[in-house]
């Protein structure tokens, strides 16, 4: 059984920084895509951020959202497990709930990457239960 399980969420002034932490146990498959979302009341869920690669030894490729380009930073610790989003310059208009999702690296999801873009929330089977994020000005 894959679990996701979002860490690090908190409250933080406008400015500051945060870093999310994404621990997955139980994948077993050798290409993944692992994407940071995030979600307001009353609107959609958002992509923020992806990382992925087709397998141990490949190229990792990641992406990201406009909004958060130059501010936000996605990596991973492959022997740990671990994804993280280090978050920079946080405002007000980061504030959310923000949830991990992973899943193979399918051929269409690979395409989204390769055009720069984080694949639908739609897309991805394995997910956490959220972390908050709240920015105070």
């Amino acid at each position: 059984e894959v679990k996701v399980v979002e860490s690090g969420g908190g409250s933080v002034q406008a400015g500051g920084s945060l870093r999310l932490s994404c621990r997955i146990s139980g994948y077993t498959y050798s290409s993944y895509i692992v994407a940071w979302f995030r979600q307001v009341p009353g609107k959609e869920r958002e992509g923020v951020a992806s990382i992925g690669s087709p397998g141990v030894g490949s190229d990792v490729r990641t992406t990201y959202a406009d909004s958060v380009k130059g501010r936000f930073t996605i990596s991973a610790d492959s022997a740990k497990g671990i994804i993280y989003l280090e978050m920079d310059s946080l405002n007000p208009d980061d504030t959310a709930l923000y949830y991990c999702a992973a899943d193979r690296l399918t051929i269409g999801k690979d395409r989204y990457q390769g055009r720069g873009a984080i694949p639908p929330a739609s897309d991805f089977e394995f997910w956490g239960q959220g972390t908050q994020v709240t920015v105070t000005s």
